[in-house]
């Protein structure tokens, strides 16, 4: 079949030199059945069950796994799903239509487990007439059900193996002709300066300027497994322009993450990288690309972020030029980072009686406005108190060190026997700065409870957002031994926060 397929034109497939087909491969795919979604835990499972029986949806697909993955393009990217019109079809008690809350069973938050959804070559392939679930009451799930109307390709094999003779034929006289030539409306690509969070794209237009096919495709660098660099994504990374046809645009395009911040501040990584272009039966053209990053303080780590009283985009990122700007015995010259104390005394000073204080997310323009007087050392424009504590919590997850060490993680089962002791191991083992920084944010989480009867905010969930922003950074690891550490910091966050001293 994937010969077959090949034969008739795959240009993908040529493309990544697979003898295989793929799901992506097909006009037309569908993934459905139990994917084990649930509501994020922002929302309590009394929430969940009170929004759900009341058939309010609107705050519960917001907070749909499913839909915040998906959105961030970590799982299904290029898949489409129907809008969920229908309540939660887990977890029922089974033949009923009522969800469990027996006291005798565990009780688990409604959830769309359940779910539809495709991929198509082109969109038009496929249209959505429903998406609804039956109310059958067998099980502890509900089934999903859609109804679409597709278009299917139907191919006429005599036709078609006469436009291949025909396409063959044609191809074969422009080959016979010449080698395949292109041009490039340039080979250097300069983005000056780029920004952490910021994509920023440049187009290079390919010409076909001979007689012949020209098929390209970007190869990687002799020992190398990816054509480029992981802060630079190149599309298309293949294409073929018949003589006569329009120009082809390659897009390239920059993007400062978590990773690349931290790899740039250590000297590990610079916005350097060159790109193989490949014509079929042609020759190789190289592409210059760099660019310059305008430093942020996220993806620092703390301990450096202290040492500067500058705007950090002010300090070099060359050694050199930073010991001849700074000196060569240089200590920390701050307790905190000036731009942790500027974030938390932002929302102190406007926003420790906003409501879902850390449950709502803010606004792009503004988070990406806050990040810039950040780095820049520049007053705060305006912003809602949801953006900056959006960027209290991007800045202590994009930290290149988390403030409790791996290390320091429970090995044990903590209970009320160890609890107090091994909090006090934990806070004896933090490093200095980290030590003050943990200090500094309990304190503020503290104040922030003191307010919880307008910004709704319970021990509970501070707890999980001190363990997501000071010990995992975000970053997830679903072992059996991870989850029984997570638990452990779950139970003693909540003893730091409901603690009269430390």
């Amino acid at each position: 079949a994937a010969k077959q397929s090949i034969q008739n034109g795959s240009l993908s497939q040529w493309a990544s030199g697979s003898q295989t087909i793929g799901v992506a491969d097909h006009d037309i795919a569908f993934w459905m059945g139990d994917l084990n979604y649930r509501i994020d835990e922002s929302i309590t499972t009394e929430n969940v069950l009170n929004l759900s029986q009341k058939g309010m949806l609107d705050n519960l697909r917001r907070h749909d796994q499913l839909n915040i993955e998906r959105a961030e393009g970590r799982v299904f990217q290029d898949w489409e799903e129907g809008q969920l019109n229908f309540l939660p079809t887990y977890k029922y008690q089974p033949g009923t239509d009522v969800y469990e809350q027996r006291p005798e069973k565990k009780l688990r938050a409604p959830a769309w487990c359940d779910r539809v959804l495709w991929l198509t070559q082109d969109p038009s392939y496929l249209q959505q007439i429903s998406y609804t679930r039956s109310e059958l009451n067998v099980s502890d799930h509900k089934p999903v059900m859609s109804t679409f109307i597709a278009t299917i390709k139907d191919v006429i094999e005599i036709e078609r193996e006469k436009v291949y003779q025909s396409v063959m034929k044609r191809l074969d006289e422009y080959e016979n002709q010449s080698l395949p030539m292109v041009g490039l409306d340039r080979t250097e690509l300069d983005f000056g300066e780029v920004r952490y969070g910021r994509t920023k794209s440049l187009p290079i237009r390919i010409t076909n300027t001979g007689k012949v096919v020209a098929q390209f495709r970007l190869v990687p660098k002799l020992d190398e497994s990816n054509v480029c660099k992981p802060w630079l994504r190149v599309l298309p990374t293949y294409g073929m322009i018949i003589p006569g046809d329009k120009e082809a645009t390659l897009h390239f395009t920059i993007n400062i993450n978590n990773e690349i911040a931290s790899a740039l501040n250590s000297g590990r990584e610079v916005l350097e990288d060159i790109i193989i272009l490949r014509l079929e039966n042609g020759r190789d053209y190289y592409i210059t690309v760099k660019a310059k990053y305008g430093r942020s303080c996220f993806g620092m780590s703390v301990d450096e972020l202290v040492m500067y009283n500058d705007p950090i985009r002010n300090v070099p990122l060359d050694p050199i030029k930073r010991v001849e700007k700074y000196g060569l015995d240089q200590t920390s010259v701050l307790c905190v980072p000036k731009e942790l104390w500027r974030i938390v005394d932002a929302i102190y000073g406007k926003g420790l009686h906003e409501r879902d204080l850390f449950s709502i997310s803010g606004f792009a323009e503004e988070i990406h406005n806050i990040r810039e007087s950040l780095d820049t050392g520049e007053p705060f424009g305006d912003f809602r108190i949801h953006s900056m504590a959006d960027v209290l919590v991007s800045f202590l997850t994009s930290l290149s060190a988390t403030i409790v060490p791996p290390h320091l993680l429970p090995n044990i089962e903590i209970d009320s026997q160890n609890l107090q002791a091994y909090a006090r191991v934990l806070l004896d083992g933090l490093p200095p700065i980290h030590y003050n920084v943990f200090i500094y944010m309990i304190s503020f989480f503290r104040e922030c409870l003191s307010h919880h009867q307008s910004n709704q905010l319970t021990t509970v969930k501070l707890a999980r957002l001190c363990v997501t922003c000071l010990v995992t950074g975000g970053r997830m690891d679903d072992s059996k031994q991870a989850n029984q550490r997570r638990t452990g910091m779950h139970l003693l966050m909540i003893h730091f926060l409901e603690s009269s001293s430390i």
